[in-house]
């Protein structure tokens, strides 16, 4: 539960208090086996685990609930909210315009409601190259 609390925060006690009474054993087997043993592993940080797994269900579609709760925790393990964008920019490239929107509309909802305030967004100018 430790590496829970550490990672996920109030937003991983929430999915645990949600799940608790409709199936016990997928929380139990989700904390046992999802952080005790994969989350508690050495050879990646907690933040790029973090990355990792905010890449994967962006990438995936259709875990918005989930996306949030991985926003909450990459910024938790030390992700800034560059890189979080940055990531979800990544997914662009790869799964497509719409799971990257999802995914970022998400983050923004986190960012704002952690009083996260981004930098100015860089020139739109497609003509322009970037450094």
């Amino acid at each position: 539960m430790h590496v829970l609390d550490q990672v996920d925060g109030e937003a991983g006690r929430r999915v645990v208090e949600a799940l608790q009474d409709t199936s016990p054993e997928l929380v139990y087997q989700g904390i046992a086996w999802g952080f005790g043993e994969i989350y508690a592993r050495s050879e990646l940080t907690l933040r790029e685990r973090e990355l990792v797994t905010l890449g994967a269900l962006a990438a995936m579609g259709g875990c918005e609930s989930q996306v949030e709760v991985h926003v909450h925790a990459a910024l938790n393990v030390g992700l800034s909210p560059e890189e979080v964008t940055e990531a979800l920019l990544q997914i662009f490239v790869h799964c497509g315009m719409a799971r990257a929107i999802n995914a970022t509309l998400v983050a923004k909802k986190v960012f704002s409601e952690r009083g996260i305030k981004l930098p100015a967004p860089r020139s739109t100018d497609s003509t322009t190259p970037r450094t």
